[in-house]
């Protein structure tokens, strides 16, 4: 079985844009996005998110010059990703990725696909009373009911926006790293990530290598003073959790 790329992400909380400033230091432009997740909306009326504890995750961007539309799911298995969707592809407007999600001593598999849109094209999908699931498109239908077909996207409301502001391939030490900071509410976190690719090498190399990198990654933000989140639950959930019980209240 091919060895898939991996994703490393370290998180951050307090003094967010301290933080990103001292990890950003002189880097490029920040992009600034808008984003939206789809929730059950019985659930979410409830103060659940079922759609995220069965592990399909629906996201809206919408700014810095391009929208998307992603479905995700998040943990799954490879024996899960059958069909034309066992293996990654890339094809205008698509971008299917399989990948290993790494954090702290967390692992999981994530698939996700990805449609590119015109800007403001994905904006009424995310108003009041909207059809969420309007703008899944058949590719994507296809991928949820051949990977996830006990999931069903009927009734979904949208939770947001959060305010996602982004500095790709910023320099820590050897290492290119993508910061992004959420804010919504309360609540404001900043993510440090690094994509690890597999080379000429086995399952146990490559394995080792990617520890390595994260052990680099983890380092390289704590000597610029920035304290790494301890917190078990990825921003993900505790986003949605904490706007679902918003709306629930």
């Amino acid at each position: 079985m091919d060895l898939l790329p991996v994703e490393i992400k370290v998180n951050i909380e307090g003094e967010v844009a301290a933080a990103l400033s001292a990890l950003r230091g002189a880097a490029g432009a920040m992009t600034t996005r808008r984003i939206w997740f789809a929730e059950d909306r019985n659930g979410v009326a409830e103060g659940r998110v079922p759609l995220l504890d069965s592990g399909v995750i629906v996201r809206f961007r919408m700014g810095g010059g391009s929208d998307d539309l992603t479905v995700k799911l998040r943990p799954c298995t490879r024996e899960q990703l059958v069909g034309r969707f066992a293996a990654t592809f890339e094809t205008t407007p698509f971008t299917y990725r399989i990948e290993e999600d790494w954090s702290q001593d967390h692992r999981v598999l994530a698939a996700s696909l990805t449609h590119d849109h015109p800007p403001g094209a994905l904006s009424g999908a995310v108003e009041p009373g909207a059809d969420t699931a309007a703008p899944i498109d058949a590719v994507q239908d296809q991928f949820l009911h051949a990977c996830a077909p006990a999931v069903r996207l009927d009734g979904l409301a949208a939770l947001g926006p959060i305010l996602s502001t982004k500095v790709d391939d910023v320099p820590l030490g050897d290492l290119d790293v993508n910061l992004e900071a959420w804010s919504v509410a309360d609540l404001e976190f900043l993510e440090a990530s690094i994509r690890v690719k597999p080379k000429d090498e086995d399952a146990q190399e490559f394995t080792a290598r990617a520890e390595h990198k994260q052990r680099k990654l983890e380092d390289a933000v704590r000597e610029r003073g920035v304290t790494l989140s301890n917190h078990p639950e990825n921003k993900t959930r505790r986003v949605l959790t904490a706007l679902a019980q918003a709306v629930h209240s």
